[in-house]
Parts: structure tokens; sequence; C-alpha cells
């Protein structure tokens, strides 16, 4: 028998780019959902510090200190903020994913869109990088790598995740799938503006990730969790200070939502949109046997003969050094005769 285990999907607004006061946050959260039986929580993308929608609202030549902010904000995957996740997830006793704002060991203003996966044991299971920065987003972060591309086995089952656009790639969510995936795990922000309210057309954030979480979910034949943000009342008086006219866009443009789906394709639930809180789902992974009867894309249902797909699984570096060690040459050998001078010497 497969495992069943309760998961739970914060729907929550940072601390609008104040690292320190988001993980205090996060990790409420975290013991707020341990307490109510969760044993996997997930996060939204980059929740810690903030996800920065002001690269849909204002000029770039406008931003350039609220570009300083996030990347002063932003966390290495070895800092003190995921050290202290780790610690908290070990002593809960639960897996945590987390999307962060990732800083680059090399580059004070480089950043990644992220996630980290810790174990209920502290250890981080997988650490992954978005894949591409989506429309305004290519402003703030850098392409990612395959190295994060992976399905993790723990004792809940097999656990993949994919970043807010990413759920769009088809190629990204079959590697996902190759690997086995039971439960997937996709993160997104609060608000995603494309268009001004008033022109209309204005894309809708909550329903792209409805459909694309049923997508993944009735392909795959596995369960999927959806956790979005809040933008919260501290970012939007601040982005409406910056500029009065970002109202309009702010208010007007559709909330994204946190809910459940099954391995059919249907959501498990109520979801939350306008409010914060925790959305909790109890998932069986036995639930996803019977629907590989009809349709196994890793299985019966697929031609490998006729389709071929690789994955490179590496984690870019800007430059690769090779260390050569200077070795003291050899003494010289002795000439012939030497040994007839010295005699000769002495």
């Amino acid at each position: 028998m497969l495992s069943r285990f309760r998961a739970a999907s914060v729907h929550a607004a940072p601390i609008f780019l104040d690292r320190a006061a988001t993980l205090e946050k996060a990790i409420s959260l975290i013991r707020e959902a341990a307490r109510n039986g969760a044993e996997l929580i997930a996060f939204p993308e980059t929740f810690i510090p903030a996800f920065p929608v002001w690269a849909a609202l204002f000029a770039p030549i406008d931003t350039h200190d609220l570009f300083e902010r996030m990347a002063d904000q932003s966390v290495r995957i070895d800092g003190p903020e995921i050290q202290r996740l780790r610690e908290e997830a070990r002593a809960n006793g639960v897996v945590v994913s987390m999307g962060i704002s990732e800083r680059s060991p090399v580059s004070v203003g480089g950043l990644w869109n992220s996630f980290v996966l810790i174990g209920d044991d502290g250890s981080i299971l997988n650490h992954h990088r978005k894949l591409v920065p989506t429309y305004f987003e290519k402003l703030i972060w850098s392409n990612g790598d395959g190295a994060g591309l992976k399905v993790v086995e723990t004792r809940l089952g097999r656990i993949g995740q994919l970043i807010c656009g990413e759920n769009t790639n088809p190629l990204a969510r079959f590697s996902l799938m190759a690997q086995g995936e039971q439960f997937h795990i996709s993160s997104w922000p609060a608000v995603w503006p494309t268009r001004r309210p008033k022109v209309g057309g204005n894309y809708h954030i909550a329903n792209a990730a409805r459909i694309r979480a049923a997508a993944h979910s009735f392909e795959a034949k596995v369960f999927g969790l959806v956790t979005a943000g809040v933008l919260g009342r501290d970012a939007r008086d601040m982005l409406v200070d910056r500029d009065p006219a970002a109202a309009d866009v702010i208010d007007g443009t559709p909330r994204a939502s946190s809910f459940f789906i099954d391995p059919t394709g249907e959501q498990m639930g109520e979801a939350l949109t306008e409010d914060e809180g925790i959305v909790y789902a109890d998932i069986d992974l036995n639930r996803c046997v019977e629907p590989k009867q009809f349709h196994d894309l890793v299985g019966y249902y697929n031609r490998f003969d006729i389709f071929d797909l690789t994955v490179h699984r590496e984690r870019l570096q800007p430059a690769t050094f090779e260390d050569v060690v200077h070795r003291d040459p050899a003494p010289a050998l002795p000439r012939e005769g030497a040994e007839n001078d010295r005699l000769t010497d002495d």
C-alpha cells in the first residue's frame, strides 16, 4: 500500500522585502500546520522575501532602488535563513517546500527564482532554480538550470515541483513524470499583471494555475498542491505611495488561489483566494493507481521508440577553474666523471 498523509498549502503574504520578519512568519505557519496534522507544508513562489510585482508596474529606470532591496533581502542557499528552516522542519518532523529569491554566491546582483525542499530530518532534498523567468520577471532573475529537475523519494511518496510558468512547459513536466512523481507542488505569486484593467483581458492567474495543475495531475495521475501568495497591505501601500496610478492595476488584477487537485484533475475541497490561511488535504497515494490503467504516459501509453527526451541535470557555473600544482624540478643527475673531479680536488 502507498502512503497516506495530510498536506498543507500556505496562502499567505510575506512581510514585503523583509526576509527576517518573513522568516519568522513562515516558522509560525509551519508550527500551525504541524499542530493541525500536516506532514508536508508548501509555501508560495519567492515567499522570502517577496515577489517583485513592481517590475510589471513601473519602468525599469525608476526601480533601481527596489532591485537593490530585493538583492539585499534575498537569501543564500547556505545562509542562516535556510538553516533555520531546516531546524524547524526537523523539530516538527515535517517536509517543507519554501519559495525563495536566491542570491548568487559570486554576484552581488545575481538572483534566481528558486525553491528548496527540506526533509523531515532537516536535510535539503532538492534545490531548484526556475528554468526561465517569465515576462517581466526577466528584469529581476537569471535563467536557472536543470540540476533541480528531480523527483525526491520520501517516506510520504515521490515529490516533484515546478515554479509558476514552468508548469506550462510539457518537457519539464514530463521529466518529473518520467521519475515516477506521485505528488506535485506548484508555487505561484499573488498577482501577475499583464494589462491595465480598463483595457481588459488581464491575465487571470487563478484560472491559469487551475488549468495547469489539473492538466498535470490528469496526465501524470498525481495529486497536485497549488500554493499562491497574497499581496499584503504593506506591499500594496508601498507601491501605491510610490505611484498612485498603480492602484488601479493592483486592485483590478485577479488574485491567485491555493488549492489541491486529485489524480483525475478534479479540485479537492475549497480554495483560498482573498484571505490568508492554510488549505489542508488528506492525501491517499493509492488513488494514483487506478487512473494509470487509462493513460500511463511513462508506461504502456507511450512510444519510447519514437520519442526520446534527454534532460541535462547540471548545475551551471560561471567558470571552471583548474588549479595546477607546480612541482620542483627533479635534481640534476651527476655528470660523467664528476667523481674523479672530487678526487682531484682533494
